[in-house]
């Protein structure tokens, strides 16, 4: 068989799958999301030795540290996807929720339900927990899914997704609504985006240059991000001890995701008492730091940041650092060089805080908080799909709502259109 017919085979499995799915009971979902976590708890050493058979080839290849951290799968991360499976037997199921019902002067009842997108696919790299997520997430939401991961952590997306698979089925879900493209050739993504007749949306997550890609070639319409340049701006009336905890934790905590802080902008009011103490810490968590003319006169040895470090996502231990005199310099910053993913905010002014919320085109503006929170499980959407920086459909991280579209549903007693 063909990689073009492979492709369309599971593609037709999943809209047969997709449509069954969508009419099962919540009861039926939430008893197949519960085995699957038991399934992935019960198959721990399995998944741990796939993944490192991905891990050890990583090596060889000598992918960065950062494209590595996502790979790596630990006792502690899978006990994470399970509980993530656990989250969304808790949230509300969206499906079938009528929304905004209204009676027109003619009588005519209106309103919207939440339906099911459909099929979903997902196109994605080295982190192996998205295939949980978007599993379990799709599940509850009533779409089957077809997953696509890249060749550097095809083992442990083969046991993830087979485990998975063969529990969702013994709990009553339709064989064919979680599936995994197991052939690692490009051809696979090509065929794939070509199949609107049975694929309703692609959701890709990964580097920009894989997003891009997607972009280009999909016939079906694309949710996505591209990067994540993510600031965090420290007001002349911040607390210095807070806004030092955020910024350390914004960009140290996980540098290699989207959401960790790339750039740091202080207003020149407290540069100079806020940057000598938070640098000497941030360099001996091994940061590297890249500033402008005036961050290097407060602290001098610093390395001079140039025109493409402001647009740069690092996702490593690097930091561009530049010394504002205002807020409004730094929303321009913002607006210029910002990839419209998150923003953050440290000032104890409200007035100020305010002004930067309604100001800061981002999918999430944080105030007096880490970056680190833009993320569905955090901002309590159990596990996420994605985070999405369009303005179309949805926006921000990605749950069980933003896996579904509405249609109209109106009720009548007879009315004709005259």
């Amino acid at each position: 068989m063909s990689i073009k017919q492979q492709v369309a085979t599971q593609a037709k499995a999943a809209r047969q799958a997709g449509r069954k799915l969508a009419l099962l009971s919540t009861a039926i979902k939430n008893q197949a999301l519960d085995a699957m976590a038991k399934a992935l708890e019960d198959n721990k050493q399995q998944i741990i030795a796939a993944n490192e058979q991905d891990v050890a080839a990583a090596k060889e290849r000598d992918l960065s540290p950062a494209l590595i951290d996502r790979l790596t799968l630990n006792a502690k991360r899978i006990s994470g996807m399970a509980g993530a499976l656990r989250e969304l037997i808790a949230l509300p199921d969206p499906v079938g929720e009528v929304i905004r019902m209204r009676r027109r002067p003619n009588g005519l009842q209106v309103g919207r339900m939440r339906v099911p997108l459909g099929v979903v696919g997902i196109i994605y790299e080295s982190r192996p927990n998205v295939t949980a997520d978007a599993a379990g997430l799709c599940l509850k939401s009533g779409n089957a899914v077809i997953l696509r991961g890249g060749s550097e952590a095809i083992h442990s997306n083969t046991a993830i997704a087979r485990i998975l698979s063969r529990a969702a089925s013994d709990a009553g879900i339709p064989q064919g609504a979680i599936g995994l493209i197991e052939n690692t050739d490009r051809a696979a993504v090509n065929e794939m985006l070509k199949l609107e007749e049975y694929i309703d949306v692609i959701i890709p997550r990964g580097g920009e240059s894989l997003i891009r890609m997607v972009v280009q070639n999909s016939l079906i319409p694309v949710i996505k991000h591209y990067k994540g340049v993510c600031h965090v701006y420290v007001d002349e009336d911040a607390d210095l001890d807070m806004a030092e905890n955020i910024a350390y934790n914004s960009k140290v905590q996980r540098p290699g995701v989207c959401n960790a802080m790339e750039t740091l902008l202080v207003h020149q009011g407290v540069a100079e008492w806020f940057l000598p103490p938070l640098f000497e810490k941030l360099r001996a968590a091994g940061v590297e730091i890249r500033g402008c003319a005036a961050t290097g006169k407060i602290v001098p040895g610093t390395l001079e940041a140039t025109e493409d470090d402001w647009y740069a996502e690092y996702l490593d231990l690097i930091l561009a650092v530049k010394v504002v005199s205002s807020m409004e310099q730094a929303l321009e910053h913002i607006h210029k060089y910002g990839s419209g993913h998150s923003e953050a905010i440290v000032t104890s002014n409200y007035t100020t805080a305010r002004r930067f919320i309604e100001q800061a085109d981002a999918s999430a503006v944080f105030v007096n908080a880490s970056t680190r929170f833009n993320d569905g499980g955090e901002l309590g959407l159990g596990a996420e799909i994605g985070i999405s920086t369009q303005k179309l459909h949805a926006r921000g991280p990605m749950g069980l709502e933003e896996l579904t579209c509405t249609k109209f549903v109106v009720y009548g007693d007879g009315q004709i259109r005259e």
